[in-house]
């Protein structure tokens, strides 16, 4: 009998080790160390999914290889059109990560069903097959080149791939998985690391796309060694908050196309609804002025969307004041007040903070600083700002209002959904055409002038 080889692998970063140490030598973290069972002394892996008609590899000299676009699947889902850079990419390898529950299986359950033309291959190691049939008739979408595998061997995977040969494969978790080739448990740092990789020879081989669907740790990360992000072409995030009914598809990483792209759903009983005008479920239908709301034109990718900020300010009745954000960057908003305090002049230091983006989603685009900014005084002066005033601005620590970018797609979403006014930097007014626009474009330079003209 083989003596059974073991080694010690970092959780974090994947860096094997002879010998435990207490912090990682290649990422620094301490405790990461994991001891995992190893085989090394099989001499050949036979990879059962290979056909007669797998790509010879040889080299070649670049000027040889034809520069031709990448051939893209269109789905019926828009929204995943766009997160992926327009399409399904024949053999790229994408993984999917996200919350348990919120939603990531019935996300691609509900696309393999809508791609008819396609022969699709369901691999799930986590639920039965009749599981899997009774989510697929609460979608109530009927597919005949749909397939189904609960199955955690890869060996045996790829048996069934050979005999099968679909266009599509989805693996249901990529954690549940287990190699032969690796003694170590399944979900074990070295069995991940294993089993993408096998699942990437056979994309990048038989041109077959294969998307993952992965877990995540306490932290938000995918779990299993970070090198898991480095192997595979596209890495989406799934968000959304479950007291919400809606959900964020985001773009980590994609070797296909932008990073900046994000897609929105809302749950129902029948699966997940694409959202095509984001900004009508963003701002909330109220019909009475209230304090402490303002409206951003923010962007997300290329596309623009309209939100509502809400800010309270009140009188802190504890020693220290209270600076809460929802959806914010809770450092940007101690800044704002900063800028506030110093160049306005107003009292913050002795007042409660509360910021929340409605909807329960998280902004990073910096032009929604100004709204931030104005739903503050709003709240401060106990003033509402009218319902049809939306802004686009960054603001710096002098207190000047800064130019951000794509003005025109902003400016004509507001105009889209209704909007009189809209305040922007007066920087953006370089080389851009405000008179075709009916909406009236307020260009302002410091925090004072948006102060004095509103309040």
């Amino acid at each position: 009998m083989a003596k059974i080889k073991t080694a010690f692998f970092c959780q974090n970063c994947g860096y094997e080790s002879a010998k435990w140490s207490g912090k990682c030598p290649s990422c620094d973290q301490w405790n990461t160390f994991v001891e995992e069972k190893i085989q090394k002394d099989i001499p050949l892996r036979q990879q059962e999914w290979k056909s007669d008609h797998a790509r010879v590899h040889k080299i070649v000299n670049l000027a040889e290889v034809t520069s031709t676009e990448e051939e893209r699947w269109l789905t019926p889902d828009a929204e995943l059109n766009r997160v992926l850079g327009g399409g399904i990419v024949p053999g790229s390898l994408v993984l999917v990560g996200g919350e348990p529950g919120i939603g990531k299986s019935t996300l691609f359950l509900q696309n393999a069903l809508q791609l008819k033309q396609i022969k699709t291959l369901y691999i799930s190691g986590e639920e039965s097959e009749q599981q899997i049939k009774m989510r697929a008739d609460r979608i109530g979408i009927k597919n005949d080149q749909f397939y189904l595998l609960t199955e955690t061997s890869t060996q045996t995977i790829f048996q069934e791939i050979k005999k099968l040969q679909p266009q599509l494969v989805i693996v249901d978790s990529i954690q549940t998985l287990q190699s032969p080739f690796i003694e170590s448990a399944p979900g074990s740092v070295s069995q991940i690391r294993e089993t993408t990789a096998e699942m990437q020879r056979f994309a990048k081989e038989s041109n077959t796309p294969v998307f993952l669907i992965g877990h995540i740790t306490k932290d938000g990360t995918i779990a299993g060694p970070k090198i898991l992000e480095h192997m595979v072409d596209t890495v989406l995030q799934f968000e959304g908050d479950q007291h919400y009914a809606y959900r964020i598809l985001r773009t980590i990483k994609n070797r296909f196309g932008s990073t900046a792209e994000l897609g929105i759903y809302e749950m129902t009983g029948q699966g997940l609804r694409q959202v095509t005008n984001p900004s009508e479920i963003l701002i909330s239908q109220r019909e009475d002025a209230l304090s402490g709301i303002t409206i951003a034109a923010t962007m997300e990718g290329m596309r623009p969307m309209l939100i509502e900020v809400q800010a309270l300010v009140t009188q802190s009745v504890y020693g220290t004041p209270q600076r809460t954000a929802t959806g914010f960057d809770s450092r940007r908003l101690q800044l704002l007040l900063a800028v506030l305090e110093k160049r306005g002049g107003f009292h913050f230091g002795v007042k409660d903070v509360f910021l929340n983006i409605v909807g329960g989603i998280k902004i990073e685009d910096p032009s929604i600083d100004l709204a931030v900014l104005c739903a503050l005084l709003s709240s401060y002066e106990d003033t509402a700002i009218p319902n049809k005033v939306c802004f686009a601005g960054e603001v710096g620590l002098s207190g000047e209002i800064r130019a951000v970018n794509r003005i025109e797609q902003r400016i004509a979403e507001a105009e889209k959904l209704g909007f009189d006014k809209i305040f922007i930097s007066r920087y953006n007014k370089k080389g851009t055409d405000f008179s075709k626009f009916n909406i009236e474009v307020i260009a302002v330079g410091r925090v004072e002038e948006v102060y004095q003209r509103l309040f």
